[in-house]
């Protein structure tokens, strides 16, 4: 179709250009391209919105490119069909401040056609895809081939009933952005007032202009103390429910016989977890090495659960195993990986009881370089279980009744040994990045007790830095085989990530080093600097938004974090599937017995590593979730009170606030802080007054009023008290900052990036 010069052109030739243009993407310069001047501008202005609601482009500044990269493997709702009638997906989870989620065109390959198979997910479904840049630039940037449809009822909605007295009700959305709907009496099915249901959205309008809705489940009183998390393992779509033919595998289990095992019962392995912990897969001995050739080493055991002794390739436990990819752990229960009889029964190292375990005996010399390693397939009895707690008090000084009897044979043997291993760590220089964890405790009813940081103790320390040895022997076992296996994987922040850092560290007076071949110990240098300092947290903050995110690969590009060429996770196997893998390419390569990796699992490692990466990001967004809609709960009462935080957030729309004594965040939106006009400083992360130049950057301490607390959507929204403080020069300068957004308003919190797992 030729292109009329003066007309708005096609949408094909506008994604063209945007493609080819990258820097002359902006209204203006499109408008100048085509000729278009007045009313052709307005049309011009509406085809540019349409793109962007389609998810064609994305707004970056005043410019409009293609959207950004997603992850090589992708949850994604399939939402609608495109004009040929190809469906069309979207992410499943996108950040609220990174704008309309991209769309992603579902592709079927032509040989599936021919050979007959049905297509490959359908409208309302949520699919697990395979994603790819696409070679069509007249459509969406996407493509993707479907690996699994996850569930096949993603038009269901989840929301809480409220009875209108005898005539049906209302469903109330749990979801920010979701929308009021009309149930009828006749669509109530069982549910009565306060329950949490799952509907079924009808296409015609009800009463008031309402959608109409159907009641398809009942999910429980969402007044129960169970409601809250549960509505996060919906709206996430996490399997919760074992299949009863799952259940009545594990009950068949038998336990492991001796068979390929060597015997170490005799050896006081003990466990050291939380106090609470039901399930206990890790267990450590240290002793001096009696060798003459390494004197002043060590000798450490690592033994964990033998998880690939019950869960093998292919059958019922394991299918629902790879389904659920990890444990999921909220404040008020777990969504295990593995049924109870496996988890805390007969793969848990329980105390005086045999249990079969893989075992790795690690070699260190005086200066804790590590000599040698062995693995072996054994039948072996806790000595003791422990706290952390317990364990530390004993090492302090204060042994009870259980601790006393081990502090000298087990205890000491084991705080000697990490003090070599420590002596390794600080020479590798790993990423050490000052970001405390909160811990939110429960009272009986499933409310907030409070929220506290746990002390981070040496027993803490002793226990990761043994796994993470044990992880890395596994590695390197596996590579000199030649096994193919799954890493776990952190890459270097990315040049761009870099230059960001760099130019907010320039704001403070700090510097970054440039180059491509950064290692953790730069990093290290700029939190050194930063410790003791008004600017600690906000570099803190800056460092870890730098990083990249760890993933799952069965292609080893290394650990940045832990500055490590080789790490694979094999410590966990009753949580993570990762480990299980780890374990069955151990036991096949090194000829251990049953349970071994089999060739057509080697030959979909790249898909299950790809699964388990989004599985382990989908469980990190519920448990954020539901811990954002406990305190959004606590709050609700206390509308109007006013609290301590620290901006934690900073962009065109506002101001991210944490309440460290609660650990969560809530917005106070830009146009609530005044009648200035605020600028957008991105590489000094800081809003600024263009006529006071005062304003407000990442890290600061300020006062707010807490105006809304929306519980289902676990919502809060501020009133800025604290007066902004003045800014320098820089932070209003126009060719790094944009103004402040013409349409600012509430968001929910946590959209910021979640924190990436070891």
């Amino acid at each position: 179709m030729p292109i009329i010069h003066g007309a708005v052109p096609p949408r094909d030739v506008l994604l063209s250009f945007i493609t080819d243009n990258p820097d002359r993407a902006s209204k203006r310069e499109i408008a100048k391209a085509f000729g278009l001047k007045g009313d052709a501008r307005v049309e011009l202005k509406a085809a540019l919105k349409a793109l962007e609601e389609d998810g064609l482009v994305q707004k970056s500044r005043k410019s409009l490119t293609r959207p950004g990269a997603l992850p090589p493997v992708t949850v994604l709702d399939i939402t609608t069909r495109d004009k040929d009638g190809e469906l069309i997906g979207r992410p499943a989870e996108w950040p609220e401040d990174a704008g309309v989620a991209p769309a992603v065109a579902i592709r079927q390959s032509s040989s599936d056609r021919n050979k007959g198979k049905s297509p490959v997910g359908g409208l309302g479904d949520r699919v697990l895809a395979k994603i790819f840049p696409s070679k069509d630039r007249a459509g969406p940037a996407y493509t993707a081939r479907v690996i699994k449809v996850i569930d096949k009822r993603r038009g269901a909605l989840l929301g809480v009933y409220r009875d209108l007295g005898g005539h049906g009700g209302r469903l109330m959305p749990i979801e920010r952005r979701g929308e009021e709907m009309v149930i009828d009496a006749a669509d109530l099915g069982e549910a009565k007032d306060g329950d949490l249901v799952e509907v079924e959205v009808l296409r015609s309008f009800g009463r008031q202009g309402l959608s109409r809705a159907r009641v398809l489940s009942v999910v429980g009183s969402v007044a129960s103390e169970k409601a809250i998390s549960m509505i996060a393992i919906h709206a996430h779509g996490i399997p919760y429910i074992f299949p009863q033919g799952v259940l009545d595998a594990a009950e068949a289990a038998k336990p492991a016989s001796m068979a390929h095992r060597e015997d170490w019962r005799h050896v006081p392995l003990i466990t050291i977890d939380p106090h609470d912990a039901k399930d206990h897969d890790d267990a450590v001995y240290a002793e001096p090495d009696p060798s003459p050739d390494n004197p002043g080493g060590v000798i450490v055991t690592v033994a964990i659960a033998d998880v690939s002794y019950y869960i093998r390739t292919g059958s019922a436990l394991d299918r629902e195993a790879l389904k659920r990819g990890n444990s999921v752990y909220f404040p008020d229960r777990v969504v295990p990986m593995l049924p109870e009889r496996i988890s805390n029964n007969l793969c848990s190292l329980r105390e005086g009881e045999d249990r079969p375990a893989l075992a790795v005996r690690m070699v260190f010399s005086h200066e804790g370089r590590k000599a040698s390693h062995t693995f072996h397939r054994v039948m072996m009895k806790s000595a003791a279980k422990l706290s952390y707690q317990q364990a530390q008090a004993a090492i302090d000084g204060r042994p009870d009744d259980k601790s006393g009897p081990l502090l000298e044979p087990i205890l000491k043997p084991l705080w000697a040994a990490y003090a070599i291993l420590k002596k390794g760590r600080d020479r590798r220089q790993p990423l050490e990045l000052d970001m405390p964890e909160r811990k939110i405790v429960l009272k009986a009813d499933g409310t907030v007790d409070r929220v506290f940081v746990p002390d981070r103790l040496d027993a803490h320390k002793l226990i990761e830095e043994m796994m993470i040895q044990a992880n890395v022997a596994a590695a390197e076992t596996l590579e000199k085989k030649r096994q193919p296996l799954i890493y776990r994987v952190h890459d270097a922040p990315s040049l761009a990530k870099q230059e960001t850092l760099r130019e907010f560290l320039a704001t403070i007076g700090f510097s970054l080093a440039k180059g491509a071949a950064l290692r953790a110990n730069a990093f290290n240098g700029i939190l050194d600097k930063a410790a003791g300092t008004p600017h600690q947290i906000i570099v803190n903050e800056m460092v870890l938004r730098s990083q990249s995110q760890a993933v799952y690969s069965p292609e080893n590009i290394g650990h940045f974090g832990l500055n490590l060429m080789k790490y694979a996770h094999f410590t966990s196997p009753i949580r993570r599937y990762a480990d299980l893998i780890v374990h069955r390419a151990l036991v096949g390569s090194l000829g251990l017995g049953e349970g071994g990796i089999t060739p057509e699992e080697e030959a979909s490692l790249d898909d299950i590593a790809a699964e388990i990466s989004t599985f382990e990001r989908r469980a990190m967004a519920a448990e954020r979730d539901t811990i954002n809609r406990l305190v959004a709960h606590h709050l609700a009462g206390r509308i109007g009170e006013e609290f301590d935080g620290q901006i934690a957030g900073v962009t065109k729309a506002g101001l991210f606030i944490s309440l460290p004594q609660f650990g969560a965040d809530g917005f106070v939106p830009v146009s609530t802080l005044g009648r200035d006009y605020f600028i957008y400083d991105e590489a000094h992360q800081a809003l600024t007054g263009e006529k006071t130049g005062l304003g407000y950057q990442l890290g600061d301490a300020v006062s707010v009023r807490l105006k809304e607390a929306l519980p289902l959507a676990g919502a809060l929204q501020f009133e800025m008290l604290s007066e902004g403080r003045k800014m320098p020069a820089g932070t209003r300068s126009f060719h790094k900052a944009t103004r402040r957004s013409g349409r600012p308003g509430p968001r929910k919190p946590g959209t910021r990036p979640p924190r990436g797992r070891r």
